[in-house]
């Protein structure tokens, strides 16, 4: 039962990222506009992200215990888009940003091409340090480990306790830096509409957007003491473990990712036309 809510929730999800990103893709008045380019990468890389970890979560119940090369794999791609996300938020903050309080400036510094630029920046910034505890993992352990099966855990496959604190150290500074980003766009927009002959209405659907930002950040951070939430529900809760987990899947990996299309497919007025005219389209052919 668990397994088929997964699937159930993921088939979901993966339709409505599937038609923003159909009509993003058909509709060239997105191609040059950098927040709609940000926001679309997110889409993806937040369906690699479920696609991955839903597999994961499936085999192990199926199988239980799998190859740790496999498990390797499923790890770092996990963790690539998982942190991915913040940072992605981060960027489309400040581009927020520099529209309501730079109008002028927002032409030339916001272009499509420094927006693919910031992209791999972003994919550089997640996958260098996890590269890194991958290099480490082939040092240390003897080619034999990799041709066991373990329960795939990261803290099962990247075992060196050296590992896991920098683990730790990095995503306090990630995402401290997110945090201070949003908060900094925030209140810049929120002054910027008080003072400057701005748009108001403008302004206030951008600080309402970095708002939904935090909300999703708050809750991508809830990855980090899930863990303790764990452990703490185990020694309530004895016996239940798989059920914890299940619970605590769904709250901190699968809820956030409804936000996405949320506060650019629906509350957007330009995409949410496009997306009328998806539909309607779709329906007149059936």
């Amino acid at each position: 039962m668990k397994n088929l809510i997964l699937v159930l929730v993921w088939l979901i999800l993966s339709y409505i990222n599937g038609t923003l990103v159909s009509t993003f893709f058909r509709h060239q008045i997105f191609h040059a506009d950098p927040r709609y380019i940000l926001f679309i990468h997110m889409v993806i890389n937040d369906a690699i992200q479920l696609t991955v970890t839903i597999t994961l979560f499936v085999l192990s119940y199926i199988f239980y215990t799998i190859n740790v090369s496999f498990c390797c794999f499923f790890i770092l791609m996990a963790v690539f888009t998982t942190r991915n996300t913040p940072i992605n938020l981060a960027s489309m903050a400040i581009e927020r940003y520099i529209a309501i309080c730079q109008p002028l400036h927002h032409p030339q510094i916001c272009t499509a091409r420094r927006t693919y630029i910031v992209i791999g920046l972003i994919w550089f910034i997640s996958v260098a340090p996890d590269i890194a505890d991958l290099f480490v993992t082939l040092i240390t352990e003897s080619l034999n480990f990799f041709h066991q099966s373990v329960f795939c855990l990261r803290q099962n496959v990247f075992r060196d306790p050296i590992l896991a604190s920098k683990r730790q150290a990095i995503d306090i500074i990630y995402f401290s830096g997110v945090f201070l980003t949003l908060i900094f766009t925030y209140f810049r927009i929120l002054f910027a509409a008080r003072t400057l002959s701005t748009d108001k209405v403008l302004a206030c659907k951008a600080r309402n957007t970095i708002l939904l930002h935090g909300v999703q950040l708050a809750m991508c951070m809830l990855s980090y003491i899930s863990p303790s939430v764990e452990i703490i529900l185990h020694l309530m809760f004895p016996g239940r473990i798989l059920e914890i987990r299940f619970a605590n899947y769904l709250i901190v990996y699968i809820l956030p990712r409804f936000l996405s299309p949320i506060i650019y497919g629906v509350r957007d007025k330009m995409f949410r036309k496009y997306l009328r005219t998806y539909f309607l389209r779709n329906r007149n052919t059936n």
